[in-house]
């Protein structure tokens, strides 16, 4: 069985399974499967609006599509996420990649 037929698996079984829909979305998204990422990351982000990762790697997917506008949005979201929660790691990696997408225009 493949990844990502693993994944769905998991998550039929436990459809909050942050960690599974995140893993699905990148799957997805490591794939070239741009819109099936996006849904993912979507699903991930409106159930658990704090998994901060999940905004980094949905921006990068958004820059990868040249959909930068989307991508400045994710990032300014997920900044918030990782001020709420204290993970000054990401929030320094979110503002960099959000400085290099304003420089860019």
């Amino acid at each position: 069985m493949d990844k990502i037929a693993q994944l769905k698996e998991i998550l039929e079984q436990d459809p909050q399974n942050a960690f599974a829909r995140y893993g699905l979305a990148m799957e997805f998204a490591g794939g070239g499967e741009t819109e099936s990422a996006l849904s993912e990351f979507d699903r991930l982000l409106t159930d658990h609006p704090d998994y901060t990762a999940g905004y980094f790697m949905a921006a990068q997917t958004l820059a990868k599509a040249r959909r930068q506008g989307e991508a400045k949005q994710r990032l300014a979201d997920g900044i918030a996420s990782a001020k709420r929660t204290g993970n000054q790691h990401a929030q320094r990696e979110m503002q960099a990649m959000l400085d290099e997408l304003e420089l860019l225009e």
